[in-house]
């Protein structure tokens, strides 16, 4: 691979030499098959497994689409001598048939493949005189939709949404002479439109939960004053559905009115349909959830795994070395950003990694920035040591200078890489759980694999590793451990089967409490007790090469389903439990919009048109989440989860709604009384 002639590598680093492995340097994907697929890439053009790049600027995103469209020079063979008539002959016949008209059209970022390389443009001079005013007309309809944007103060993160080119498609199949939807028309059929369309798909959800089940996610926010808002949507491995807002203030912190808020969410999305209600780990919260799961015995309470994992972190980080190492870390990372020169060559010397992750949890950040430091320790003491560094104004100021010395400080390095192996096991469990992807069967398991990997770091020296320890056990066994988490670990082939893995007392026991709340028959009882030894000892189709291959291949669920038909009892029980999720963090609700609905008085016309458009806005948002998936349920596997990659948590939060001027004058159809 050449480098230095292909101007791609200004937007990409090479990983792997052998392998041809690149890195993008805007989202940080890694592709193997060198820098022509990486354009592909950067180009935002689908082409077989190469996912188009979110983060990528617009500019380069246009440059690379011209290195792609332009054709590859040819060397020009020489014409062989002959006849002039011949020649002539050959001329008009050329003409006589109209040519070659080849169809030229744009490498959008949904084609799935580069028109220019289908059909190569012809050159310069044989270019139809049409192209100027076919590029004007392009240019003229780019500068028309970004007045739109400038004049509506538009975000352009809404240029990345995946109903922006869908939406320019329709008007373009449409043809001249489409006329947009008037204001009138959007504020009121069109929005019943889409509200009926989000409803018809909730009726096809509702089909599919009596299979997979379905878990409750009970979202809280306060302002610390007065105002306490829940937001309650619904889950299940194909996508989230967002239910309702519902302004608790001044009931927060109590547990009867928390308790039937919850009951009413459970009865209205279908008892026989909810396995788990996931809320905060407040006390009024954990009351509630307590009360419900003694009312219905078949349902399970859970706090979110995310926050308490979270929690482990913040406590490791007041350990005294931890606690001083991330602030150090802290000092490097917030100096490279203040200074724009500075963060531009930091970037260059570590191939456009960063060291700050500003969009996840607080106590995530701070150990992923150490981590970042810590596995950029080479580069960092390059850069603080280069001849450009050295000649620079800002070498020679004294925080420069402090901040260079604790690079070099050989203490700062020991503690950092003490804490980075400390925190790492628990930041990829983390990982895991910060989705809306099935992740229950692996909790367990990742929280044992955490103490194995503490204690033989300290080499199995208890004074070194029971500290940490006892902080993960004191979340793990008051606040987060559910019998509902060892059954799914039970069930999960990828663990049960897994020679390396223990089986303990704690999560037999655990499965035995779980089947015994979701068999609610007795004859339901006695077919789980007959089915057991079956999946115990891999019988059956549970034993057959394919089964054995799919433990670590398939999700759990996914398993289950392919292999477990033998014992459809047990079969149904597992499906439902490894459907679930752990935690609804990833959510990451724009809590404004909650606002201008609950904290300014309307009349109930006016309410009831306000949490449509909510109702609309928070699922077409939700579907964007599952669209970026694809639906699919993919196994986890622990040593391979790369916590640099991207979170959920970092992608776009949900746009405010902050405009309500719409509700004003409502048309006639849509009145009632106040």
């Amino acid at each position: 691979m050449v480098r230095g002639r292909d101007a791609c590598w200004e937007h990409c680093v090479l990983v792997d030499a052998t392998r041809q492995k690149v890195r993008c340097n805007y989202c940080h994907r890694e592709f193997s098959g060198g820098v022509y697929r990486m354009k592909f890439h950067l180009a935002q053009i689908k082409n077989k497994d190469i996912v188009p790049c979110a983060e990528v600027p617009d500019d380069v995103r246009d440059h690379i689409q011209s290195i792609l469209n332009t054709p590859k020079k040819q060397k020009t063979p020489k014409k062989p001598k002959m006849d002039k008539t011949v020649a002539n002959g050959q001329q008009n016949s050329s003409s006589a048939s109209g040519g070659l008209h080849p169809n030229h059209g744009s490498s959008g970022q949904h084609g799935s493949t580069c028109p220019s390389l289908l059909f190569p443009h012809p050159s310069p001079s044989e270019q139809p005189a049409t192209d100027d005013a076919q590029k004007q007309k392009l240019d003229d309809a780019d500068k028309k939709i970004a007045v739109f944007f400038f004049h509506n103060s538009i975000p352009f993160s809404a240029a990345k949404s995946m109903y922006y080119q869908e939406m320019v498609d329709a008007i373009a199949e449409c043809g001249v002479g489409y006329k947009a939807p008037s204001y009138e028309k959007l504020r009121s059929s069109l929005l019943e439109k889409v509200k009926g369309d989000i409803h018809d798909g909730y009726k096809k959800y509702r089909e599919e939960w009596k299979e997979t089940g379905c878990t409750v996610l009970c979202n809280s926010w306060s302002d610390g004053r007065t105002k306490s808002f829940v937001i309650f949507s619904v889950t299940y491995p194909k996508g989230t559905l967002f239910l309702k807002s519902v302004d608790v203030s001044g009931h927060e912190d109590d547990a009867s009115y928390l308790f039937e808020l919850l009951e009413s969410v459970v009865l209205e999305v279908g008892l026989e349909n909810v396995i788990q209600v996931i809320t905060d780990s407040t006390a009024s919260y954990v009351c509630a959830g307590r009360h419900l799961m003694a009312k219905y015995s078949s349902l399970f309470w859970s706090p979110c795994a995310s926050y308490c994992i979270d929690k482990m972190l913040e406590d490791i980080s007041k350990q005294e070395w931890v606690g001083i190492v991330l602030e150090e870390a802290k000092t490097i990372a917030r100096y490279i950003y203040s200074h724009a020169w500075i963060l531009n060559m930091m970037r260059k010397f570590t191939g456009g990694r960063e060291l700050m992750r500003p969009r996840i949890t607080r106590f995530v950040d701070n150990y992923l920035n150490l981590r970042s430091i810590v596995f950029q320790e080479d580069n960092l003491k390059h850069m603080f040591s280069h001849s450009e560094w050295l000649s620079s104004i800002y070498s020679r100021r004294s925080d420069a200078q402090a901040i260079k010395s604790l690079l070099y400080l050989e203490r700062f390095w020991k503690s950092a890489r003490e804490a980075v192996s400390v925190s790492e096991s628990l930041v990829k469990i983390l990982r895991i759980v910060d989705g809306d992807m099935p992740a229950m069967g692996y909790i367990y398991e990742g929280i044992e694999r955490a103490k194995g990997a503490i204690k033989a770091y300290y080499k199995g020296i208890e004074e070194k590793y029971m500290p940490i320890w006892d902080i993960i056990d004191r979340r793990w066994n008051m606040q987060l451990h559910s019998p509902l988490h060892a059954a799914a670990a039970f069930l999960n082939p990828s663990i049960f089967y897994n020679p390396n893995f223990k089986i303990d007392l704690r999560m037999r026991n655990g499965f035995q409490e779980a089947m015994l709340k979701m068999a609610t028959m007795d004859k339901d009882k006695i077919e789980i007790t007959k089915e057991h030894p079956v999946y115990i000892n891999a019988q059956g189709a549970l034993g057959t090469d394919f089964a054995i291959m799919g433990r670590t291949l398939n999700a759990p669920g996914d398993w289950w389903a392919s292999y477990g038909y033998e014992i459809p009892t047990l079969q149904r029980v597992a499906i439902r439990i490894l459907s679930q999720p752990c935690s609804f963090h990833w959510c990451r609700w724009n809590w404004s919009t909650f606002e201008t609905v609950h904290t300014k008085k309307r009349n109930k016309v006016e309410m009831e048109k306000l949490n449509d458009l909510v109702f609309v806005h928070c699922n077409l948002w939700l579907q964007t989440i599952c669209q970026g998936r694809d639906g699919k349920c993919k196994p986890i596997i622990f040593d391979e989860i790369d916590v640099s990659s991207e979170w959920p948590t970092e992608s776009e939060p949900s746009v405010p709604l902050l405009d309500d001027s719409w509700l004003d004058n409502l048309p006639l159809e849509c009145r009632g009384s106040p």
